[in-house]
């Protein structure tokens, strides 16, 4: 099976200036873990996670190195989180994009998302973005696949 098979083609885009309040929203209303990030015509310039927009919170790693665990106030970090929302897609998203091309064999798909840690990465035709995938998507197309054959 290939990634063009079985990925979303309806997917959810913001844009570089859109606000991180409107980002936050989508991910927690939609439950959408990442969004890619596309300028004219989908042309893919990045992507944004949850943990893109949490780690702007996370304190520096050389302030861990410094500090005791004990005395970093975690709690007072969470009263942070209003920083974060006047901020732009553009000031917190990832450029370098790792993507899946629709020709792509799923399994291969897996093994870009497994390597690189990724639950989801955008599908690109060249720079443009024509589809999400997810390890979801590609274990139900497996399952499926292997039901109907077992059933027959």
């Amino acid at each position: 099976m290939l990634v063009e098979e079985i990925m979303t083609h309806a997917v959810e885009a913001i844009t570089p200036e859109t606000s991180l309040k409107d980002v936050a929203s989508l991910m927690c209303l939609k439950r959408f873990s990442g969004l890619p990030v596309v300028e004219e015509d989908n042309q893919l310039v990045g992507i944004l996670a949850e943990r893109d927009v949490l780690r702007y919170l996370f304190p520096d790693i050389k302030d861990l190195m410094l500090q005791s665990m004990s005395s970093i106030d975690f709690e007072g970090m969470e009263d942070d989180y209003k920083k974060v929302l006047p901020l732009k897609a553009a000031d917190l998203m990832v450029r370098n994009v790792t993507t899946a091309r629709p020709d792509m064999p799923i399994l291969k798909a897996v093994s870009v998302m497994a390597k690189n840690n990724f639950r989801r990465i955008p599908v690109a035709d060249g720079n443009k973005l024509v589809g999400m995938i997810s390890l979801g998507d590609i274990h139900r197309a497996i399952f499926m696949k292997s039901y109907s054959a077992s059933s027959s």
